[in-house]
């Protein structure tokens, strides 16, 4: 379950950031992650929940997940368009040089953290 990999380097950048900014806790965590990662939206869900739970600064907190499908441009004609993980071809003129534009990526979006007053 590469999965659990994925979360673990997620709390490990959002560590990071929350004690550089002195937080008491993190309240939730706005990811945003491509479906071409291959990563199960489920399984994201109950790796950080899992991490959540063992650890006093992420405890209760909350993970806000959004799938980004894939996009590509064709490398012949030039252009855009979405598809699944397994159709990447050109829409437009049927071929298979592409390049992939988004779909790849884990984002942390953004990060709600709780400080002292």
């Amino acid at each position: 379950m590469h999965e659990l990999g994925m979360m673990t380097g997620v709390f490990d950048a959002v560590r990071g950031a929350a004690e550089e900014a002195d937080a008491t806790k993190v309240l939730s965590v706005d990811l945003s992650v491509g479906e071409m990662t291959e990563a199960i939206d489920e399984c994201l869900v109950f790796a950080y929940d899992a991490l959540a739970e063992q650890d006093p600064l992420f405890q209760g907190s909350h993970l806000n997940l959004k799938m980004v499908h894939p996009r590509s441009r064709c490398l012949e004609c030039g252009a855009e368009y979405d598809h699944d993980r397994f159709h990447m071809f050109c829409p437009e003129c049927g071929s298979f040089a592409t390049e992939l534009l988004a779909g790849r990526d884990l984002t942390i979006d953004s990060v709600e953290i709780e400080t002292p007053d």
